[in-house]
């Protein structure tokens, strides 16, 4: 990632924001960020983690680089990897009990990379997001008890850090779940600062009557009133009377928060996805200002200093839920290495549903030279189509598999690092409530098969025909192989993996264009979301680049005569 700005201070970057006119563009946009930490590792030498590297060879003439590219100083790379979002509990179990457990991660690390650049049998993914891992009374993990142990149901901290070395030899990066704007109620921190008024972790939690705030008002998290009645007193909970806020004024809580995440990295983390980030001082739907987000972000500045002292390389990936690139972007600044993009997840679902371009690249474009100036040039995008707290993919898509196979597309060719929610790979279904869209990963099409977690019912899945991993291995049809055709491609071209974009107007509505390129590699991707052969007339792009050949078509044949692209229904097409 260049460095080739100076990171905006707080109060500049606002005004900024208010005068240049950006901010009703990027309403619907983007949200993102990332430093060199992002990295590859995807198919990379067993023997360590690497940077971005050199891509693997393809049977078709690599795009060659273009001179007006090498001479573009605007040229911001994003050096990413793709990352695969696990919820433990549920992916596979290692021991018979019905859970799934931090071994039976390790026992299927070579389903997501097995290390070995050759095979083409794996998704060929470079980091796992292990959602909560810590001690917790709830199933989920999101109300931590123990914030420096392993959950009992997934194993030990030995297991943990034998997760982690069998990744590291696949190139594969783990990042964990850190929850800290609260903690369980059942946390010792606060049964102690409920039942001792006079005692030292008193004030590590918001309690009205010691601030003299009126025990009312409307969550920000959508939760009702946040506060709680408790032993004559009320405490914050923005999210549930469960999950006690902290308080993040207290300087002891902020001092044991960074321990804590300097704990984890020496186990051998390698980074964080941070929940709730914008909820730390944001508790109520009235505190919405540009203070709190700047209070805000100074703790995130605070919390990112100190990992830094520990691994200055530690990818940091917050949870900052706008559909507005302006709300994400004041993290960007020595804070978080990547947002995740939640605006960017609901134009690609509605680009895949729909059949239509959305104009994303138009969006993200000016989104990204936004995050440039902020971040100093160090962000790098973190997309998505769906997580852990939304409906499924193949749900919302109504089980349309060509549907989800174009946005399964557009996600991979995109900027940024983009995660994959276990399971949409095959094409797992998937609706609220939230034990809905966590049901047992879906190995083979046999309930009681080895392996299997049985924890909850797979009620939206049981009926689910095709849509587990055997059923599609082998297949080159399924949803699974374009998946790993897509990130075996990404993996392969440094302009896909690594590069800038660049809006690229197809003049057709039913097919997304945009260019990629890095500093010595310039490509043409085009999406046609339709059901229906589509033709597009080819113009040049970048530094006057004319696009004359095909280089991959995923899949089908598309015809190229002169600058007439011709595309079959739901294909993607590379072109250099």
């Amino acid at each position: 990632m260049k460095h080739n700005a100076t990171p905006l201070p707080m109060q500049r970057m606002f005004r900024i924001l208010a005068v240049t006119g950006l901010t009703a563009t990027l309403l619907a946009g983007c949200s993102g960020t990332a430093g060199n930490s992002a990295g590859t590792g995807n198919h990379a030498a067993p023997a360590s983690l690497q940077s971005p590297g050199t891509a693997t060879p393809s049977s078709s003439p690599e795009p060659s680089a273009a001179a007006a590219v090498s001479a573009d100083s605007s040229i911001d790379e994003q050096p990413s990897t793709v990352y695969y979002e696990i919820f433990v509990r549920s992916f596979y179990d290692s021991d018979g009990d019905g859970i799934g457990d931090l071994r039976g991660v390790t026992e299927k690390l070579d389903y997501l990379n097995d290390g070995d650049p050759d095979t083409r049998d794996d998704l060929g993914i470079g980091g796992i997001w292990l959602m909560p891992v810590n001690p917790s009374p709830s199933y989920h993990g999101y109300d931590v008890t123990d914030y420096r142990s392993i959950h009992p149901d997934y194993g030990t901290l030995q297991d943990m850090q034998e997760l982690i070395r069998e990744a590291h030899k696949r190139g594969i990066k783990v990042i964990m779940d850190l929850v800290v704007n609260h903690t369980s109620k059942q946390h010792p921190w606060f049964v102690e600062s409920a039942k001792n008024p006079e005692g030292s972790y008193r004030n590590w939690y918001v309690w009205a009557e010691d601030q003299n705030r009126p025990a009312s008002g409307v969550s920000s998290a959508g939760s009702g009133n946040p506060w709680h009645p408790l032993l004559g007193s009320h405490y914050m909970g923005a999210f549930w009377d469960g999950m006690p806020d902290l308080n993040f004024d207290e300087p002891a809580v902020r001092t044991e928060m960074k321990e804590i995440g300097k704990f984890w990295l020496e186990q051998g983390v390698d980074g964080f996805r941070l929940d709730a980030a914008k909820h730390i001082y944001e508790d109520l739907l009235s505190d919405k200002s540009e203070a709190v987000t700047s209070k805000n972000v100074a703790w995130w500045q605070e919390f990112r200093k100190a990992m830094s002292e520990v691994n200055p390389e530690a990818y940091i990936v917050g949870e900052v839920w706008e559909n507005s690139a302006v709300s994400v972007g004041a993290y960007l600044d020595q804070a978080f290495d990547s947002g995740f993009n939640f605006g960017l997840a609901d134009s690609l679902m509605n680009s895949a549903k729909s059949e239509k371009d959305s104009g994303t690249a138009f969006t993200l474009e000016r989104t990204y030279k936004l995050f440039s100036q902020i971040s100093g040039g160090t962000f790098t995008d973190a997309t998505f189509l769906a997580n852990h707290d939304q409906n499924r993919v193949m749900s919302v898509l109504d089980n349309h598999t060509d549907h989800a196979k174009m946005a399964a597309a557009m996600l991979l060719t995109l900027p940024g690092n983009p995660f994959i929610y276990y399971g949409e790979e095959i094409g797992m279904l998937g609706v609220k409530p939230d034990e809905g869209i966590r049901e047992p990963m879906r190995w083979t099409g046999e309930p009681d098969a080895q392996g299997q977690t049985t924890w909850e019912k797979s009620v939206n899945n049981s009926g689910n025909a095709g849509g587990d991993v055997a059923s599609q291995l082998g297949n080159n049809n399924s949803l699974l192989e374009r998946y790993r055709q897509l990130i075996s491609l990404r993996n392969e071209l440094p302009a896909l993996r690594d590069g800038d974009l660049r809006d690229y107007a197809s003049g057709n509505s039913g097919v997304m264009t945009y260019e990629r390129l890095t500093a010595s590699q310039q490509v043409l991707v085009a999406h046609n979301l339709t059901g229906e052969p589509q033709v597009i007339e080819l113009k040049p792009g970048t530094g006057d680049h004319n696009y004359t050949a095909v280089y991959k078509a995923i899949s089908g044949e598309a015809g190229l005569a002169g600058s007439s692209l011709t595309l079959p229904p739901y294909t993607t097409v590379i072109l250099n």
